[in-house]
């Protein structure tokens, strides 16, 4: 495969289209401008995403990139380095789409056919299994520069509330942050319990996708098929945390219900089929099942602090109109919640 161009472009706020023109002129040399059309996506909360249409005029046939244009200060945040090599590594696995270019402050990349997942899809069998097998192909990606990989969980977090700012420019987010009552050393303080909690378990580091929401998976009902996106903050992980953090983010984003989180019943099941497809066997013992199963619940309240001490950096630098304060407010909220209940499970030494 090409190594993809880096082209010495910048996408500016207030010229946008213009400057994705100027960018499929090199990626699309053959697309007539009078025949694009761009189309704002809407779904992300880290980025811009627009998608880039073109019907040739000699053979009809339509042809979709995408541009992402990076999110301001999202390089405190994120390794573009480490994202773009992540990219390269799972494609030569099928797990993710061709990446045509880069830019200075974004990426160009395969359209990938399909709609985006709602909260009512991940409650179907059908769909949650397709997603429990992706991930577990994702999973088994070994990378070949790293012959024992480190989880990167703990330097991440460390990294985020790092950068959580002292005090908000912007009054209103001041007086909706204190609102909260919940510093940042007691942050801390409720880190170093979990980790403390967590220190004796027999985990597997796993090439992780750590950022699993709905909208980062496309499902092709024709194909019965579902692909990952957004790869920013792929890396070797705590494979329950992978897990885990996606059965949080089945309570959706812009219309958040924690009262969404899966069942039982349901992460019995989808845990199943990704231990299948994990460990490329044909069945899986109830022991083996439960002790994935009481992980993954365990580290659901790792994945709210981490991403509770992201949205407060996201409020501090982020231009994307959403309330970064009020989101990091209900992560909270479930964390304090379910802390109790989640804190008490004891990983018995037979599983």
């Amino acid at each position: 495969m090409e190594p993809a161009p880096h082209l010495k472009i910048s996408i500016r706020e207030n010229e946008v289209e213009e400057c994705i023109f100027q960018l499929l002129r090199h990626v699309r040399p053959k697309w007539k401008s009078d025949g694009i059309k761009t189309k704002l996506m809407t779904d992300g909360i880290t980025n811009k995403l627009v998608l880039c249409r073109n019907i040739s005029e000699d053979d009809g046939i339509e042809e979709n990139v995408l541009v992402r244009i990076y999110g301001h200060k999202t390089d405190l945040l994120i390794d573009r380095n480490a994202e773009i090599r992540n990219i390269k590594l799972l494609h030569q696995h099928e797990l993710a789409p061709s990446l045509y270019a880069t830019f200075e402050n974004g990426l160009v990349y395969e359209f990938i056919p399909g709609r985006t997942l709602t909260p009512e899809d991940v409650l179907k069998p059908e769909v949650y299994r397709l997603v429990a097998r992706e991930l577990a192909r994702m999973h088994k990606v070994k990378n070949p520069n790293q012959r024992k990989p480190e989880p990167n969980f703990w330097s991440k977090l460390h990294q985020f509330v790092d950068l959580i700012p002292e005090k908000f420019e912007d009054e209103a987010k001041q007086k909706e942050y204190e609102k909260q009552n919940f510093s940042k050393e007691q942050l801390l303080q409720e880190i170093r319990e979990f980790r403390e909690d967590v220190n004796d378990f027999d985990m597997d580091v796993v090439f992780a996708h750590n950022d699993l929401l709905l909208g980062n998976v496309i499902y092709n009902e024709d194909k019965n098929k579902v692909f990952f996106i957004d790869f920013e903050y792929a890396s070797y992980n705590y494979q329950p945390y992978d897990i885990a953090n996606h059965f949080a983010e089945f309570a959706g984003v812009n219309d958040i219900d924690y009262s969404r989180f899966p069942s039982k019943e349901l992460q019995m099941d989808w845990l199943k089929t990704y231990l299948m497809e994990y460990k490329e066997v044909s069945t899986v013992s109830e022991s083996e099942i439960e002790k994935l199963y009481l992980q993954v619940n365990k580290f659901v309240l790792a994945a709210h602090l981490l991403w509770y001490s992201w949205s407060l950096i996201q409020a501090a630098h982020s231009h994307i109109n959403f309330d970064f304060v009020g989101y990091s407010t209900v992560r909270l909220e479930d964390y304090l919640k379910r802390k109790p209940e989640l804190k008490a499970i004891k990983l018995s030494t037979s599983l």
